[in-house]
């Protein structure tokens, strides 16, 4: 079996072997990990890789030994993908549980420069922000309000951020860039 393809793939002997012994392969499996049908995926990944890596057996009598290292190791593969996910997913819940919403009364206050500069932009840039940024609504609020798609409301908002950020470097300098809420600098206009 072995091609320019596959230089190192099984032989159509080896692969005859294994194919004989997949019942006992999913059984062994079955055993160690916790659904029927993740077992039936690692032994197809098995196969897969097995299939593409096996030319190195030379024995034929031990390319059944050879493949239960294999399993084992895509086990051990499969819990620390599992161990990763889940210490992913506790994080993001601890995030979750301990994150909290700024107070009401400072959702109101913004920087009295930046409502101002709000107004120096764009209309549809500044319909973004509001929408988006102030009243907290999604992008597909904001696309049916625009009349736009919404792939075309996040590229919107992104230069819209961007067109702000511009104005409040320009006109508050120092401010903007050691991010004052309480701003009391004059606008350079």
């Amino acid at each position: 079996m072995a091609t320019a393809d596959f230089p190192n793939a099984l032989s159509p002997e080896a692969l005859d072997r294994l194919t004989a012994s997949r019942a006992e392969f999913l059984a062994f499996l079955k055993k160690r990990v916790s659904s029927p049908e993740i077992a039936e995926d690692i032994l197809q990944a098995a196969f897969v890789k097995g299939i593409e890596k096996g030319g190195a057996i030379r024995d034929e009598e031990t390319v059944v030994a050879w493949f239960y290292r294999l399993l084992r190791n895509a086990i051990i593969d499969h819990y620390r993908h599992r161990g990763a996910s889940d210490r992913a997913q506790d994080t993001l819940l601890k995030e979750v549980e301990t994150h909290q919403e700024p107070d009401v009364s400072f959702k109101g206050e913004i920087c009295s420069c930046v409502s101002g500069l709000l107004e120096t932009l764009k209309p549809e840039y500044r319909q973004a922000l509001d929408t988006v940024d102030l009243q907290e609504r999604s992008l597909a609020d904001l696309a049916g309000l625009a009349q736009i798609t919404e792939n075309n409301a996040a590229v919107r908002i992104h230069r819209a951020r961007q067109a702000l950020r511009k104005q409040v470097t320009t006109t508050c300098g120092m401010c903007a860039t050691h991010g004052c809420v309480d701003c009391t600098c004059k606008s350079k206009k």
